[in-house]
């Protein structure tokens, strides 16, 4: 059911769930009969980056697949900060969670046999993605899932609102600080429970060129650190090696699977180049793979996927979504390669929390790509998100479901002051532009530096509680970038271009300790190009 908020304050014993998109409604049907309160930004089943995904689910259901083979994957393109235990743990669930989502009406593709088809995607060693019709796993999973969470009495909705702070006392959540979305003069509403589960998704859209929504703006992973929640590897950003081209904010995505079924990259003078980067050529890592496109793109020869002769008629056939795409662009994938650049995608890190899902703030649940499990290290594997979300889900659900939690003694106070400021574009677009060029593909010291700078002046003097909580989230990943004196994974430094044995381990950080990097530089003189931007 769906209910409206008419007094700006309200107490409640539910469970309290912040995301509608697949960690989120997941988590909501799995606490059924308890009630749950489910708030999202945007109506159900839009605005959640899983609903964009393509690519599927990773899973060893195949004959002849172990959830071991899987974690060796998982393991080897994880830049050797992968968490071995969380990462076999996630396998070995797999394919339970693939069930219950065939129990609340996702319709995986089967093979002539009946069983589930599987396909491949790069690092993977076997064929063991499940798709739903080629492209459109994510969208299909949200809307069975979105239906699902109609259909469940035990969960209310709260559709349209965003959550912009988090309350604590004594080291433990009281409540939430609420605001109508797409209004910042909208007076704010405290919402007071004793049990929240972030599920707000990730942060691509803090990036100029990105393959997520605008609500994947970091507004999860900002309430939490500002309420003082350890957060781990933020530093950490994937981009996906073949987002199209095509002047669309976000960039539509080209599948990984494409890759998978043989198409193949080119430049503008229709060379393959990955083969001369890696032995697994256009399914090696999505790291190397990103870089390659990039240095093309760098270098003035373009960039493009070419599934001309791999899929050409059958293209639209077996992708329709790509395929879409690329015709509202006015381009024939069956008959022309496809322009493309890296973009944003996944982030790696987020909120720290424990097996159980639990992060350092009592009280606080995170799932999903709002948090870190440790299970992608530096690099996430292909199709292993919707994977871990589920899974995460599942036990966030667990942990909470034989807890006893006394009602709220009372309305907590708001602990943000509230900001009416009229959202600042220009700052918001600046932010974006910064982040693709200094915390992007390719970092070096002075651009890493310039970016820590600006953002925590942003999000100190921020006029919009919105765009105080992208700079928070901004600065982090900054922040993190600027202290990791090495290349690792997705996090690649011209400056430091090899990675350091001695860094092999997995970043834990704090709002206050992205704060101390920034009044550690501000004594730094600017480079010349940044002063020559400011003037």
């Amino acid at each position: 059911m769906t209910i409206t908020i008419r007094n700006l304050t309200r107490s409640t014993d539910d469970v309290v769930i912040v995301g509608g998109g697949l960690a989120g409604l997941f988590c909501a049907l799995k606490l059924a009969p308890r009630p749950v309160t489910l708030i999202s930004a945007a109506p159900l089943g839009q605005g959640a980056s899983s609903a964009w995904a393509q690519g599927g689910i990773a899973a060893a259901v195949a004959e002849g697949d172990t959830p071991e083979a899987h974690t060796a994957d998982t393991i080897a393109v994880g830049g050797g900060l992968v968490d071995e235990a969380v990462a076999l743990g996630i396998a070995r669930e797999a394919a339970s969670r693939i069930h219950d989502l065939l129990a609340y009406g996702v319709p995986f593709d089967r093979d002539l046999d009946g069983r589930l088809a599987v396909g491949r995607e790069a690092a993977h060693s076997a064929r063991r993605i499940v798709h739903v019709r080629g492209d459109g796993a994510g969208a299909a999973i949200i809307a069975a899932l979105s239906d699902a969470v109609r259909r469940t009495p035990s969960i209310r909705l709260m559709e349209g609102f965003v959550a912009e702070a988090l309350l604590t006392e004594d080291g433990a959540v009281t409540g939430l600080q609420l605001r109508e979305a797409g209004n910042p003069a909208a007076r704010p509403v405290v919402l007071a429970s004793h049990i929240v589960v972030l599920a707000t998704g990730g942060l691509g859209h803090l990036y100029a060129a990105t393959t997520n929504p605008p609500e994947a703006s970091g507004s999860g992973l900002a309430i939490a650190a500002r309420a003082g929640a350890v957060i781990a590897d933020p530093e950490f950003m994937q981009f996906h090696p073949t987002a199209i081209m095509v002047g669309r904010d976000p960039a539509p995505l080209a599948t990984e699977a494409l890759r998978g079924e043989g198409a193949t990259l080119i430049n503008g003078h229709g060379e393959r180049f990955m083969r001369a980067r890696h032995p697994l050529a256009e399914l090696a890592p999505r790291d190397i793979v990103a870089r390659g496109v990039f240095a093309e793109i760098a270098a003035g020869r373009g960039a493009f996927l070419d599934a001309r002769q791999a899929l050409g008629p059958r293209f639209a056939e077996r992708f329709p979504t790509v395929h879409a795409s690329c015709i509202a662009a006015g381009i024939d994938p069956a008959a022309q390669p496809i322009p493309i650049a890296p973009a944003a995608h996944y982030h790696m890190g987020g909120i720290a929390v424990d097996a159980r899902g639990r992060s350092s703030i009592d009280g606080l649940w995170a799932g999903g790509e709002v948090s870190s499990t440790g299970a992608h290290g530096a690099n996430r594997l292909a199709s292993n998100s919707l994977l871990e979300a589920v899974v995460y889900a599942a036990r966030i659900a667990d942990d909470i479901a034989g807890r006893t939690v006394p009602s709220p003694a009372g309305l907590p106070d708001a602990l943000v002051t509230p900001r009416a400021g009229t959202l600042d574009a220009a700052a918001v677009t600046r932010l974006r532009a910064m982040m693709s060029a200094h915390v992007g593909v390719i970092r070096d010291d002075d651009g890493l530096a310039q970016a820590v700078r600006h953002f925590a002046t942003l999000e100190r003097e921020a006029g919009n509680i919105a765009v105080r909580n992208m700079a928070t989230s901004a600065l982090l990943v900054a922040a993190a970038a600027w202290t990791r004196r090495e290349s690792r994974g997705a996090h690649f430094r011209s400056d430091h271009p090899a990675d350091n044995p001695a860094l092999a381990q997995r970043t834990m950080t704090t709002l206050a300790a992205a704060r101390e990097v920034a009044e550690s530089l501000n004594d730094r003189p600017l480079p010349r190009i940044a002063q020559a931007m400011i003037a």
